[in-house]
């Protein structure tokens, strides 16, 4: 404990876990008793699940854009990323937005960093492939698929047109499925402008595992593969890509397709921060105790994706906790109740939470539910994952931009106007997520340096 008079809190990172602590904590500690402290690049939690609604523009971006002024009364916000922890110090180093480095000290940290798109050493991937992990790449990827069209109509040339009308996902996850299938849609409309393209368009899904959505079962498995099918997406999978340029896409399986369009999601990877305090890791997850403490690291706490938690319910396995966002806010939750706990003297507790289950859109009314261990489809399932998600929503204000965009959708039918985003990619999957992480040496120099000047 430092010699300051009340205790200092700080969170690292405001997605699922790191608000749900933020708002607990500001529910439980008496006003004055402690400083809580965000270090989070942006002013807002994003809800990511419904990216896939804002690329084919169901959703607007504000829509999915969580507030934190609106839900944050009495959080000190530092616009930035933490790049290091010096644990002997307790010191945070922080790049912040603006380019300048700077430090937080803490009494007590909780590390809730999430992940970062999970990329390979693929030729020409991180050159010509796009994301759809955060709002920009949501943006840029809609008016880039609207405006292939355009071109592909614009031209005369046959291979160009073929080239410009096929689209390529990666990945057979919830965002890759959720991303092909809503993307495909926006296409639908969007050829309605242009009838002799239609024949012409092409979607494909691939993926290196033998199934798509293995989390959901073998039956609403196959029903998901069966319903991608049914709507025009070509799914390959225990394929693979083998080579990226800017037409052409070359799978593992031999084939070379025309393509000026590849979708990256085939998974995240932690947030390079947790290696990078010396700590035990499992696959880039920091590895906590059942409490969500670090061991060894006093004051440490870490939750969400990039945290490796124990999951108690699995009785004689060793298992941790899925990265998903249901976990991570009830692990926010506990990780605060666990804070107040240490500060106090008294016992933490074990974090234990039996899944509730998942929900799949696949855009339109076609949806895949398995809530409490029950399989959905159709109406019921839509139902199901539309109600979920306003309920996952931690904001009033978002879950009525959500309902009020849901309802403009299904009275009036969509819009395939594009935003000006076309033009280059101003936020791609690597360069958004390109940072220096420091290791416990270089925090410990670095915080000591910025000790001599003021902090910001």
């Amino acid at each position: 404990m430092t010699t300051r008079t009340r205790p200092r809190i700080v969170v690292i990172g405001a997605g699922f876990a790191g608000l749900r602590a933020l708002r607990r904590l500001e529910q439980r500690i008496p006003r004055g008793a402690a400083e809580i402290v965000l270090v989070a690049p942006n002013d807002y939690m994003l809800y990511s699940p419904l990216l896939p609604q804002v690329a084919s523009g169901l959703l607007t971006p504000q829509s999915v854009a969580v507030s934190l002024h609106r839900l944050l009364r009495r959080t000190r916000m530092v616009p930035g990323s933490a790049i290091g922890v010096d644990t002997e110090s307790r010191t945070v180093v922080v790049r912040k937005i603006s380019g300048e480095m700077s430090y937080e000290r803490y009494d007590r940290i909780i590390l809730a960093p999430g992940s970062l798109t999970r990329v390979f050493d693929i030729p020409g991937l991180t050159e010509h492939g796009f994301g759809n992990k955060n709002l920009a790449e949501a943006v840029v990827l809609r008016d880039h698929v609207l405006a292939q069209l355009e071109l592909a109509n614009a031209t005369q040339d046959p291979v160009e047109r073929e080239e410009r009308c096929r689209f390529i996902v990666v990945g057979g996850g919830y965002t890759g499925v959720e991303t092909a299938a809503s993307l495909r849609r926006l296409t639908e409309e969007a050829a309605r402008r242009y009838p002799e393209l239609r024949p012409s368009i092409r979607w494909h899904l691939v993926d290196v595992a033998p199934r798509v959505l293995p989390e959901l079962g073998t039956k609403l498995g196959d029903e998901a593969l069966d319903l991608l099918r049914d709507r025009g997406v070509e799914v390959s999978l225990e394929v693979s890509i083998r080579e990226v340029t800017e037409n052409k896409v070359a799978l593992t399986d031999g084939r070379v397709l025309p393509c000026r369009t590849l979708i990256w999601t085939a998974g995240t990877s932690p947030s390079p921060l947790m290696s990078s305090l010396g700590a035990p890791t499992d696959r880039g997850r920091l590895v906590t105790g059942s409490d969500l403490a670090v061991a060894d690291l006093p004051g440490v706490f870490a939750v969400g994706d990039a945290a490796a938690v124990p999951d108690l319910t699995r009785d004689g396995q060793d298992a941790t906790c899925p990265p998903t966002a249901q976990y991570a806010q009830r692990q926010g939750a506990v990780v605060a109740d666990n804070v107040i706990a240490s500060l106090l003297g008294r016992p933490m507790y074990p974090f234990l939470h039996e899944d509730l289950g998942l929900v799949v859109d696949l855009s339109g009314r076609d949806a895949l539910a398995r809530p409490y261990g029950y399989d959905l489809s159709g109406l019921p399932a839509f139902a199901v994952t539309r109600a979920y998600h306003l309920a996952a929503l931690q904001s009033t204000p978002a879950r009525a931009r959500v309902l009020a965009n849901w309802l403009i959708r299904a009275l009036t039918g969509g819009e395939v106007a594009r935003l000006g985003f076309a033009h280059g990619k101003p936020s791609t999957f690597v360069d958004a997520e390109a940072e220096r992480y420091l290791d416990p040496e270089a925090a410990r120099k670095e915080s000591a340096r910025l000790s001599d000047v003021p902090s910001g």
